[in-house]
Formats: structure tokens, sequence, C-alpha cells
């Protein structure tokens, strides 16, 4: 399963922060590891330098096998918080998908 962590201009990221949310990615979504073949995850920050609340901008894109890609977006106003409810929200997607191929 490949994790790719991507950022825009305005997201100050090195590589440990990517190194960071990958494990983090991959600890929180294992059990997927069967089913997908890549995740992509994509932060910005929609109001550059103002520090305006709900600006952070997480996107995770999940490459399910035999499938188009699921992708999901959430808001926050940090990093952190958007990537967690990213999570939380690609995990039901993918809960759902899979179940979906099980029953057919």
């Amino acid at each position: 399963m490949e994790i790719l962590i991507n950022s825009d201009n305005e997201v100050k990221m090195d590589q440990a922060g990517k190194d960071y949310f990958r494990a983090e990615l991959q600890d929180s979504l294992k059990r997927f590891e069967d089913y997908v073949t890549r995740f992509e995850v994509y932060f910005s920050d929609e109001t550059s330098n103002k520090d305006t609340p709900g600006d952070q901008k997480c996107v995770i894109e999940a490459r399910i096998k035999g499938r188009n890609p699921e992708i999901v977006t959430s808001h926050a106003s940090a990093q952190k918080a958007a990537f967690d409810a990213s999570i939380d929200k690609i995990r039901t997607v993918l809960d759902r998908v899979i179940d979906q191929q099980r029953g057919h």
C-alpha cells in the first residue's frame, strides 16, 4: 500500500511531518491494505497567511483495487484536526465500499 503526502506552497511541512502523517494513516487504515493500492493525502491552506478558523484543508484519496478512487475532504483550524476528520470520513467510505464488494 503506497501512501503519498503532498501540500501546497502555503503549508509548511518538512519530511518529519510527512513521515508522521504517513505513519498515522498507515496505522489508522491498516485493515484496508488488501483493498487499497494507494492513499494520497493533500494538505492546503485556503486563506494563505491569514489565521482564519477552518482554513486548513485535508483531502484523502483512496485508490481501491478495481474501482474508481474515493475522495474525502475536511476543513479545520489545524492540519492535524483536518487530517483526523478526513481519516474518519475515509474509514466510513471504505467500510461501505468494501462491504458492498463482499456482498456481490
